[in-house]
């Protein structure tokens, strides 16, 4: 038969007609596209026009739109409907991935491979494409010869295994409900179906049909573990809550070889409490469906299933499921895993006195701190089912019993404490049980005649679940899922990135990982969730309102993925917190915000520049009016053209400086983490804060004192224009230096924390404020300026200011270089010691790890050893005692014994009398005493013999069953010869022959039984002595395990205490840590400071430049009235009238408004 024959083959793939039907579709690639809708995600659109960056397009639906071009995702050609892989699409985009996902959803094609992927969507229905003609279909194919299925990945999977000789794993992960236990199931099925084809065909004819194979065992596990852990949620009928990881092993010759499964996560409160439309585990109501007969009388469940508070919570049928047909599937797949009657009947009992226990009632009494059982007949029915005493039951729960030192007590339980210990006691019942039946069904599917060589493991967990109230369970149930997802994009995307790094392939690498990370640190990582948990379980009277505190007082408003819950709608119960799986979106705030304060900062050096060249023509203009002041200018320019070149060199190296600088400063931050998570991060960017804080009123202070110092120096004289010039230029270009610099560092910092950027707008606000002062001040100094004098002297004064102005400013470019100097020291001696540090402190963990699992490897000897010794000790009791009860029975013996001596006696006096009174019987009489000294002899040597054997049996320990049996057996037989003796004196007559015989007969018994005894006496003494050997040697080895867990104890102390001692390092380090910010932040401030002072002296320059104007002016008018006076005073006159007003410029110094009007006064 052809594939295309077979019923399943229509949901495989398309016919040759449909194919055909889908190309000849029309279709424009510059015109069809997809465009989003809010219904359906993407719709198809055709677009109409276009301008610029937005296009005009019209829908399937006939709406006409205009959307933005990058809005609109290009569409695949028709040829690729419905393809079978998606990485073969021309255009990879959402739209066309969900587009073919959905298409061959609605043909119900539900395998869709993407790349090395096989993506399932649940069709929600019986589909024949699991039937053994499919399975064949894919035996021994490759992966492209046939549609997408489970199978072709099962089989690549066992190709890969038996061809590369290498175990191999599938991993089928999804949302609760995606079919994934389904899923499962056929995995496993096709695994032994393909191992059972590699049985020759001997095997399989040797083999009975009745008989059981090991594949049949295999598949018949799902039945059992899914009636213990699966129930019916709100998204699925049969989810399983628990998590299992099943390995199918394998022979060299790829034969099934037997299976284990290990098992996660059990939903053990889904036992006693079920929420809305939800059901508890199916084994609850399978056993009261009473589908096995007498089964429901047996354990007792004889009310109405609504009455067991247990189960019944929420729902307790499913809609299209019979209980009694899977209780029948149930008992069938037991039947098939070999387990006994007793096994399956004590598995019902627990399952049923589960149900009973939740029917127990209590109350409180009044007045006390007890509580009292109400009602207990449900509780003795548990009992029966348990095969406990009731009445010890019940009192375990009201008082159990507690050790308190070295004292056993009774602890009195209130109502809720009983109550809680009664559910508690359920949970623990039900998941041991389930314990033991993973490790019944693991001995079952152990194949002993055959090899394990090489295994396929298959993944299948609890998918995502995300409810408006999710409990503890869910919070686990994410949480593994939240670590399989990264460890999964970590094998498959970030190991892949780092081959094409190592092949030289050109690559921008992408994290995605990232998100996950942070969500599965603020959980696992010291100060989480569950470490704070854990640290809540051992805090006397804690309760889940005292743990939501605390963790929000850790983590709210500080963790981006930890927030404060939605309040509740409706009747929905409060939430405590609300954990964020993913973190991308305060990421790309940040970068946003770094890129707008970079824009602005190019935004104002570029006006600055403009400003700057600006200022620079209008002073060319104004310094060329004299040939004096040209020559004056070109020496000056020659000297700035120097100064400018020392500047720009300096600029350099300080911009080589900072950028060292911030690299250094990125590594260490990104390097040191992880630390400052571990210690608290949020207290010590609130103690940083308060630092800033300081740090800006310093700031404060420092900028009031440079104001005063400029108002002093303002005071002081007018200054040289083109001095000023220069002094402007070179400050212009100190202050686009260390306003750069500021700017990155603002960029770093606000990468860094984001807190910062509060107090830089503080101290933005305060630069306005400082600003606005200096403009006030500014206008003071306008009108105090207009008041002054206008001499050529002064300007050797504004040249003497430059000088020290320029000194100052070396002192503190110096003074800045070699703080940058230290912190890159400073710096890299914390990386080499964080370094050392984390290497350090792995190796403790990696050195503690393994001395853990030396503990356990060597206290579970220790617990052999004991339980070998307890064993030895207990039988050596056990035969000390037969010891003793075997000493009673040969003191009884003896006392026999001596009676026969007695009765002997008798007999002989007997004869004697007899040999007395018949004178005939003479001859036979003295025959007869010579017999009987002849069997007295041996009669003592019998005796001699026996207590010989009685002082042996004293010494040995003897094998009571054995002996007890010989022994009796030696007392029958002295029986007998007594008997023998008695018929002796009855029958004097036939003495001599039945004499003869009867003693013949006892001799040979007796020395038979004593040899035999000697014999078994001698074996049980050798024992005993192996015995004492075994456990003396058992004793020497205990002690040795002893003292070496004393040993490990103390090397894991120590290793503890080194633990502490690096610990307190981290500390110190990150306390280094925090100085060398604290560090870059006086130098960040002190730039500050610089800028703010470069700025007073811009103001001072062009308050020079308009004093140099009024100089110029002045000077004019003086030589105007020198040419009009040259008659009166000649020049003799006008430099002594220069030389006065200059004496009188220094006399005076402040005081030149007086200074100007006795100069008029002088001309």
């Amino acid at each position: 038969m052809t594939h295309e024959a077979d019923p399943g083959w229509q949901f495989l793939r398309q016919s040759p007609e449909q194919l055909l039907a889908a190309t000849t579709k029309k279709f424009d690639s510059k015109k069809n596209v997809w465009v989003a809708d809010p219904e359906e995600g993407f719709i198809a659109a055709e677009i109409k026009s276009s301008k610029g960056d937005t296009v005009v397009v019209v829908t399937s639906k006939g709406v006409e739109k205009t959307i933005k071009k990058d809005d609109a995702q290009q569409m695949n050609p028709p040829k690729y409907e419905k393809t079978e892989d998606m990485a073969n699409l021309t255009f990879l985009n959402d739209a066309s991935v969900l587009h073919n996902l959905r298409q061959r959803y609605y043909s119900m094609m539900i395998y869709t491979y993407s790349g090395l992927f096989c993506v399932v969507i649940n069709p929600y229905k019986r589909l024949p494409i699991y039937s053994e003609s499919v399975c064949q279909m894919y035996l021994g194919k490759r992966r492209n010869e046939m549609p997408p299925h489970l199978f072709a990945v099962s089989d690549e999977a066992y190709r890969n295994m038996t061809n590369d000789k290498e175990n191999q794993s599938m991993l089928i992960t999804g949302e609760s409900g995606a079919g994934k236990t389904e899923n499962t199931k056929k995995v496993i099925s096709y695994f032994a179906m393909v191992g059972a084809s590699q049985q020759s065909k001997k095997e399989k004819s040797k083999k009975d049909k009745a008989q059981v194979s090991l594949e049949d065992q295999i598949v018949q596990t799902n039945p059992v573990l899914e009636a213990f852990g699966n129930a019916k949620t709100v998204r699925n009928n049969n989810s399983s809550r628990f998590g299992k990881f099943i390995r199918i092993h394998f022979n060299q010759g790829g034969k099934v070889a037997g299976a284990d499964i290990e098992h996660y996560l059990l939903e053990k409160s889904r036992v006693i409490k079920q929420a809305p439309g939800e059901r508890s585990y199916h084994i609850f109501y399978q056993i009261y469906s009473d589908a096995v007969k007498g089964l429901r009388e047996k354990l007792f469940l004889t009310r109405p299933i609504k009455e067991y508070t247990f189960v019944s919570q929420a729902e307790v049928t499913i809609d299209g499921v019979d209980d009694k047909e899977e209780m029948l599937i149930t008992d069938e797949a037991f039947d098939i895993m070999k387990f006994t009657a007793t096994e399956k009947s004590e598995l019902f009992a627990i399952t049923a006195g589960i149900m009973h226990m939740g029917e127990l009632k209590f109350k409180q009494r009044p007045r006390e701190e007890q509580a009292e059982l109400e009602d207990g007949k449900e509780g003795e029915l548990a009992c029966k089912l348990y095969c406990v005493e009731a009445e010890k039951f019940v009192g375990a729960l009201l008082k159990p019993r507690v050790k308190v030192g070295t004292e056993w007590v009774n602890k009195g339980q209130n109502l809720d404490q009983v109550n809680w210990a009664v559910g508690a006691l359920a949970k623990a019942l039900f998941a041991r049980m389930f314990k033991w039946l993973i490790t019944r069904c693991n001995k079952t599917l152990d194949a002993q005649d055959l090899s394990r060589d090489f295994f396929i493991g298959v993944l299948d967990i609890a998918g995502f679940e995300i409810f408006d109230l999710n409990s503890f369970e869910q919070l686990w149930i994410n949480f593994v899922n939240e670590k399989l997802q990264q460890f999964f994009n970590h094998h498959m995307f970030v190991l892949e990135q780092e081959e094409y790094k190592r092949e030289g392939i050109q690559w921008e690498f992408i994290d995605f990982g990232l998100d996950l990370q942070a969500c599965i640190e603020l959980i696992e990582k010291p100060l989480g969730i569950v470490s704070m948990l854990d640290e809540e379980c051992i805090v006397p009277k804690a309760t889940d309102l005292t743990l939501a505190s605390k963790l929000n007082d850790q983590h709210l408003g500080k963790h981006p993925n930890f927030q404060k819950p939605r309040p509740p709608k409706g009747k929905q119960a409060e939430a405590h917190l609300a954990i964020v799986h993913y973190a991308g979106t305060e990421l790309e705030e940040e970068l946003d915000n770094e890129r707008q304060s970079r824009s602005k900062a190019e935004k104002a050096r570029n006006e600055m520049q403009l400003e700057l060249e600006e200022l620079g023509d209008r002073l060319d203009e104004a310094g060329g009016a004299t040939q004096a002041q040209i020559e004056l200018n070109k020496k000056r320019e020659a000297e700035l053209a120097k100064l400018r070149q020392d500047l720009e060199d300096a600029a350099i190296n300080a911009e080589t400086s900072m950028a060292a600088l911030r690299k250094k400063h990125n590594d260490a931050v990104a390097e040191l983490s992880d630390q400052l998570d571990t210690v608290q991060k949020m207290r010590g960017k609130l103690e940083q804060s308060g630092e800033q804080t300081e740090a800006v009123k310093r700031e404060n202070k420092a900028l009031a004192q440079e104001l005063k110092d400029i108002a002093d120096q303002l005071g002081e004289g007018g200054k040289s224009v083109h001095d000023l010039q220069k002094l402007r230029r070179r400050l212009e270009i100190e202050k686009e230096e260390l306003q750069q610099a500021l700017d990155e560092a603002e960029c770093a910092l606000e990468a860094e924390e984001a807190k910062v950027m509060r107090a830089q707008i503080e101290v933005s606000q305060i630069r306005s404020e400082i600003e606005k002062r200096l403009q006030e001040k500014d206008e003071e100094f306008e009108n105090t300026r207009k008041n002054h004098s206008r001499t050529i002297e002064s300007m050797q004064v504004s040249l003497e200011t430059e000088s020290r102005g320029r000194a100052e400013l070396l002192k503190t470019k110096k003074k800045l270089e070699g703080d940058v100097n230290e912190l890159e020291i400073a710096l890299d001696h914390s990386n080499k010691l964080n370094v050392d540090g984390q290497k350090s402190i792995k190796k403790l963990q990696d050195t503690i790890r393994e001395l853990q699992l030396q503990v356990e490897e060597e206290q579970r000897s220790l617990n052999e050893v004991r339980d070998h010794a307890n064993l030895a000790e207990r039988r050596s009791q056990v035969l000390q005692q037969e010891k003793e009860d075997l000493a009673i029975i040969y003191e009884q013996s003896e006392r026999s014994r001596r009676q026969a001596e007695l009765e002997l006696a008798e007999v002989k006096d007997s004869v004697n009398e007899l040999s007395n009174s018949n004178s005939l019987l003479l001859a036979t009489k003295r025959k007869v005493e010579g017999d009987l000294q002849h069997l007295q002899s041996e009669v003592e040597e019998a005796l001699s013999d026996a207590k010989v054997s009685d002082d042996k049996a004293k010494k040995a320990i003897m094998d009571a069953s054995k002996l007890a049996d010989e022994l009796r057996s030696e007392q029958e037989h002295a029986s007998n010869l007594d008997k023998s003796k008695r018929a002796l004196e009855s029958q004097v007559k036939d003495l001599q022959m039945r004499l003869d015989e009867a003693e013949a007969a006892g001799i040979k018994g007796g020395k038979r039984q004593l040899a035999k005894l000697d014999m078994r006496i001698h074996e049980l003494e050798t024992e005993l002595e192996g015995e004492s050997r075994r456990h003396g040697e058992t004793q020497k080895v205990l002690r040795n395990k002893d003292r070496k867990c004393r040993e490990l104890q103390f090397q894991v102390d120590e290793d503890k205490k080194s633990t502490e001692r690096m610990y307190d390092l981290i500390e110190k380090l990150q306390q280094k840590i925090k100085t060398y910010k604290r560090q870059i932040e006086d130098a960040e401030s002190l730039a500050s400071a610089n800028l703010a002072k470069y700025r007073q002296l811009q103001h001072v320059v062009e308050d020079a430049q308009e004093r140099a104007d009024a100089a110029e002016n002045a000077l004019q008018k003086m030589r105007l009235k020198g040419r009009s006076a040259s008659g009166v005073f000649g020049p003799r006159g006008l430099a002594h009238s220069m030389s006065t007003t200059g004496v009188a410029s220094i006399r005076r110094g402040g005081s030149r408004g007086a200074f100007l009007d006795e100069d008029f006064a002088e001309e």
